[in-house]
């Protein structure tokens, strides 16, 4: 699980410069499938090889009354109680504002590390600006400049000393399948968790919000060992639906950083919303196995043509996610809730398969045989060697004269035809071209 940094701070002193500064340089995980990334304020990054998850938030206003202004400052109440390091943004040239004074007042109180920054401190000339900001009473403050560089090193590499480590394997969890229950809040998580367990594992209430942190469950059916992952839809209540979607998904990236298969619920009454899509996607980016879960099924009005309708929506609004089972249960009734662990132990035998070398070249020889990819300047795009480099999920490396010709539509084309061959059907699959160095 990594930690998590937040940035907040006033309007307009530069959180988001900040925050797309340290996202970048391709530290955000990108994946050439159609749908899966979508914009977002928070993202994985790396700075002295260690990982944490960066949060952006609106600005803060602590005496605000206008609705968008209250909503923002929760959102960022919400962003302070999530994080494990926080990261207060002032600007040096507004000077040191009565906002800034009340936020670091509130930041007193809260256990949680925090590194207070000046930003704008563009140059020498803005560097005498930086003293009046010592008022707050605060031992080191770090002057810096979010759009040119200067003075993020020395933050972020003290920031890095003070991330905390990985959290180690528990003892057994290694010969678990872990498995994450994900979704918006009230969705049913913790009632799905509950039926399976047979017994009120975790709070089940019709307020969003109820569950306030990843809840682990070691269980054994049929002589075969799980770990179920419930995740939070926020840590705290609120009716702000915004605030609330954009913390279940701080705590979707949480779980599914440590799970093998996401459980992916979606609420059978109001259908697969733009969130849902947005959870999904997190789970396809970081190559976790995923299995839809249609809850509330009990509660839909059926005839001959439900399902179908049903499938060929979340088909069409999650096309990166085609391979992915779907399944619909009732938590409440326990209606085929039991049918998931065949779903989960059929997904993970494929999530972790591996190809022998010399079939996979034989039939790699077989499928661009039937469609040769298209050549550069009279000269065919020669593949040589392919080679499984890993699974969870399986990855491939793909050996070729010029890796960087291979259109995207080519590379889908075999995606799906590995898929095919090995028994991937049901998995996310990674497919790398390198080019041939001899």
């Amino acid at each position: 699980m990594k930690p998590v940094i937040a940035i907040i701070g006033r309007p307009n002193v530069g959180k988001s410069t900040l925050f797309n500064r340290l996202a970048g340089g391709g530290k955000a995980i990108v994946i050439d499938e159609p749908g899966a990334t979508r914009d977002r304020n928070y993202t994985d990054c790396t700075w002295n090889n260690r990982p944490f998850t960066l949060i952006d938030t609106g600005g803060f206003e602590p005496a605000a009354e206008v609705e968008i202004l209250v909503q923002m400052r929760e959102q960022t109440k919400l962003a302070i109680e999530e994080a494990d390091i926080i990261l207060f943004m002032m600007d040096a040239r507004d000077g040191l504002t009565p906002s800034d004074q009340e936020i670091a007042r509130m930041l007193r109180v809260v256990k949680k590390t925090v590194f207070y920054t000046v930003n704008k401190v563009d140059g020498p000339r803005h560097e005498a600006l930086v003293s009046e900001f010592y008022r707050l009473g605060i031992e080191k403050l770090y002057p810096i400049s979010a759009q040119h560089g200067p003075g993020l090193d020395d933050l972020m590499d003290d920031v890095a000393d003070c991330l905390p480590e990985a959290e180690p394997v528990k003892d057994g969890e290694g010969d678990r399948i872990r498995i994450a229950v994900i979704g918006r809040p009230n969705v049913g998580k913790s009632s799905l968790i509950n039926r399976i367990l047979g017994y009120e594992r975790t709070i089940v209430n019709p307020v969003p919000g109820t569950t306030r942190d990843a809840i682990d469950t070691p269980i054994t059916r049929d002589g075969k060992h799980y770990l179920l992952i419930d995740t939070a839809g926020i840590r705290r209540k609120s009716r702000i639906s915004l605030t609330m979607e954009k913390y279940s998904i701080v705590q979707a990236l949480k779980a599914i950083d440590r799970a093998d298969i996401a459980l992916i619920l979606l609420d059978a009454e109001e259908g697969i919303s733009e969130q849902d899509v947005k959870i999904a996607g997190l789970a396809m980016e970081k190559g976790t196995a995923c299995i839809l879960v249609v809850n509330k099924w009990d509660l839909v009005e059926k005839d001959n043509s439900t399902i179908g309708t049903y499938v060929e929506d979340i088909r069409y609004n999650s096309k990166f996610l085609e391979f992915a089972p779907i399944i619909f249960v009732s938590a409440l009734s326990g209606q085929r809730v039991t049918k998931i662990f065949a779903l989960i132990e059929r997904v993970y035998a494929q999530y972790t398969r591996r190809v022998e070398t010399g079939e996979l070249n034989r039939k790699i020889r077989e499928i661009i045989e039937a469609n040769p990819p298209p050549g550069r300047q009279n000269r065919p795009n020669i593949f040589n060697y392919i080679t499984q480099v890993a699974i969870k999920p399986p990855s491939f490396v793909l050996f070729v004269r010029d890796p960087d010709h291979i259109h995207f539509s080519y590379e889908r084309y075999l995606v799906n035809r590995i898929r095919e061959a090995f028994g991937f059907a049901e998995v996310p699959i990674r497919l790398f071209f390198r080019k041939k160095t001899s």
